[in-house]
């Protein structure tokens, strides 16, 4: 029988980080900003804090490292124009459904000057490019595509963190097909001036 040999360094390290990140998310998405510590997210993670200050640096470090994430939107390119905002509802809600960063994002968006400044790179970065795709007018697109965040972000924040009970109970067929239409017509639709 052969000792078992300890795990290498850069795997520890790798398991450490991931551990600081997962217990950084929940804190965040549980406590705000604010008021996660870092003494709460190493106690979490079952560390000392003098690790999550050596591999990330500060809070701040930390929440950027926390909410770092894609949206994995569907590929403007392949999008049918007609079905832009049927997709984009059914894609965020499923992200929602499964995703602990995107409500940590948004409670600590609506709280904290550095979270709204991730939150909106985010959806800059993100959401833009598909706005500009499938609108009429690429000079509308900012405008819209903000619009379009209203009724997701708006949606988020009723059924994930407020968790007011009719957004909670609403199933994700039908909230998709109230939200669909109007989220398609924020991309598409002539503007209302013209």
């Amino acid at each position: 029988m052969t000792p078992s040999t300890p795990p290498a360094p850069a795997r520890r390290s790798d398991a450490t980080r991931l551990a600081i990140l997962d217990a950084a998310r929940e804190r965040f998405a549980a406590d705000g900003y604010e008021r996660a510590t870092i003494r709460a997210i190493a106690r979490h993670a079952n560390i000392d804090p003098s690790m999550v200050m050596r591999y990330y640096g500060n809070k701040e470090g930390l929440f950027a490292a926390a909410v770092a994430i894609d949206l994995e939107l569907p590929d403007p390119a392949t999008l049918p124009r007609d079905e832009a905002g049927r997709a984009l509802v059914t894609h965020f809600l499923d992200m929602w459904e499964e995703n602990e960063v995107l409500t940590a994002l948004l409670r600590v968006g609506v709280t904290n000057q550095a979270g709204a400044e991730r939150m909106r790179g985010i959806f800059t970065d993100q959401l833009l490019p598909l706005a500009l795709r499938v609108c009429p007018d690429p000079e509308q697109a900012p405008a819209r595509a903000a619009l379009v965040s209203s009724q997701l972000l708006g949606l988020a924040l009723t059924r994930y963190v407020l968790r007011l009970p009719p957004a909670v109970a609403l199933d994700t067929e039908e909230a998709v097909a109230w939200l669909a239409p109007t989220v398609q017509r924020y991309l598409t639709a002539p503007h209302p001036a013209a």
